[in-house]
């Protein structure tokens, strides 16, 4: 079925297409300006043509101000860019990046592009192979020109963010045929290292012969191999070089890189850490407090279970127990004591010498047995008369009463 759609709709579908090629959004274009136009608002219009062929162009006035001169009609330039489709006009138009006129610059570009292509190919540039940055890196390895500016801006930017960073800087040359020779070095040596947590490509802008020594084709592939990621930030935003490509992370400036390699400055990192440590308070407080509710509940249970506890409660009960013995063994004391004054009263109303003490006596013979009759007592006869207050003994007489006493 054939598609139908309106003017924005396939507008809009072409815009897509061309975001969606990675190819499109990153290429160098090389033709003869044709036109050519900056009016006040600062952008630069030109147009890209050969025979048979004219390709739109702008560029945008914060891009224009790091170009230097701008190209004049009818010079042969290479454009770096990518391609966009603009709906209002129906154009196709390059969005350029970077123009430099053809010549000695514009065989630098096609080798800057075959050994782009030749790295892409084997798979360097694959975002899957980029590792992440440390959050916060405690050893950072610095490798750039120790004179330069782009030192400076690093360390500035990185002591007012984080000043507890240590930076190792190791110096190398960052322009000239030996260049790529001395970064390798000074990346071998920060290699060998095990303290290293990210290492930083480090220069400032130039020209694209200036920053030719990021696209040596051999750096790029020990950049690959570093234990560690490795952040690229050679030249100005609108500077790309090999190195930006094969790199872990590519910052548009050294002090882009700076702000990268730590993930907040020291104020936030101080907030968060205020914040976390009123958390873990909160929390620290509410544990102890179950804690503490726990210990309590669980001293109630040992006091209820504990032999202390139970011989207390053995205690009361004894004593309980001895008080009720104690009134027990007093009433009982008040029972038999009033019994036995009644036995006592039953006694002395039986008792012999109640008797006696009324003026009788008992008459005894000399085995104790109690003399009833007057035959028992004969002549001579010896007996022991008991009164109330005591005994004596009397002889029997025949005429008279002889008595003697013991």
């Amino acid at each position: 079925m054939t598609a139908v759609f309106t003017v924005s709709e396939l507008a809009a579908y072409l815009a897509d297409m061309l975001h969606a090629d990675e190819t499109l959004q990153d290429l160098s274009v090389v033709g003869e300006i044709g036109h050519l136009a900056q009016p006040n608002s600062g952008h630069v219009y030109f147009t890209l043509k050969e025979e048979g062929a004219v390709l739109q162009a702008v560029m945008w006035r914060n891009t224009v101000r790091y170009l230097g001169r701008l190209p004049a009609v009818g010079q042969t330039v290479i454009a770096h860019g990518r391609l966009d489709f603009y709906a209002n006009r129906g154009e196709l138009r390059l969005i350029a990046d970077d123009v430099q006129v053809a010549g000695g610059v514009g065989e630098l570009y096609r080798r800057f592009e075959q050994t782009k292509a030749r790295l892409q190919a084997e798979g360097l540039f694959d975002p899957a192979r980029k590792r992440p940055l440390p959050p916060l890196p405690r050893r950072i390895g610095l490798v750039t020109s120790p004179t330069g500016a782009a030192m400076h801006d690093f360390l500035r930017v990185l002591g007012e963010r984080w000043p507890l960073a240590d930076v190792l800087v190791v110096p190398s040359l960052v322009q000239g045929a030996q260049a790529p020779a001395s970064l390798r070095a000074a990346l071998a040596a920060l290699y060998r290292r095990e303290d290293i947590d990210v290492i930083v490509l480090a220069r400032g802008g130039g020209s694209i012969e200036d920053l030719w020594a990021f696209n040596d084709e051999d750096l790029a592939r020990f950049i690959a191999r570093s234990p560690v990621p490795v952040v690229s930030a050679v030249g100005h935003e609108t500077d790309f070089t090999i190195a930006d490509f094969v790199a872990d992370y590519r910052a548009a400036t050294p002090t882009a890189a700076a702000a990268a390699v730590v993930a907040a400055d020291a104020a936030t990192y101080r907030q968060q850490l205020t914040q976390t440590m009123a958390r873990l308070t909160d929390l620290i407080r509410g544990h102890v407090a179950r804690r503490r509710l726990q210990l309590e509940q669980t001293e109630r249970l040992l006091r209820r279970l504990s032999p202390r506890y139970r011989l207390d409660q053995q205690r009361l009960y004894l004593d309980d127990l001895e008080g009720r013995l104690a009134r027990a063994w007093q009433q009982d004391g008040q029972r038999r004591r009033l019994l036995v004054n009644g036995l006592e009263q039953r006694l002395l109303a039986l008792n012999p010498l109640a008797v006696l003490s009324r003026g009788y006596a008992i008459v005894r013979d000399a085995e104790g047995r109690v003399v009833r009759s007057v035959a028992q007592a004969a002549p001579g006869r010896r007996l022991y008369v008991q009164v109330t207050d005591g005994r004596f003994g009397v002889v029997v007489s025949e005429e008279t009463q002889a008595v003697w006493t013991t």
